[in-house]
């Protein structure tokens, strides 16, 4: 899978998510205007709730490209796993 393919999966969900990296936050729709082609082409591994990894050419994940966080009606953003727990027995 390559990171457009992801951004677009993530456009696609109905629960947003906001993408971070060293520079901000965007929505997967920004990403996919803002990143060039080439760099939407890179091999990519999305785990669900946590980051987006870049790939390696051997086939090992590689660097974190993204972090993934909910919007927070507030302003704020919290990690897109929080706030999940176990239900109580």
């Amino acid at each position: 899978m390559n990171l457009l393919e992801i951004l677009q999966k993530l456009q696609a969900a109905k629960e947003p998510v906001l993408l971070q990296d060293g520079d901000g936050e965007w929505r997967a729709a920004e990403l996919l205007e803002r990143l060039s082609a080439p760099r939407l082409r890179t091999e990519a591994y999305l785990q669900p709730g946590l980051y987006i990894a870049e790939i390696s050419p051997g086939g090992y994940l590689g660097r974190v490209l993204f972090r993934l966080h909910r919007p927070d009606p507030t302003g704020e953003s919290t990690p897109a796993g929080a706030g999940i727990s176990r239900a109580e027995p």
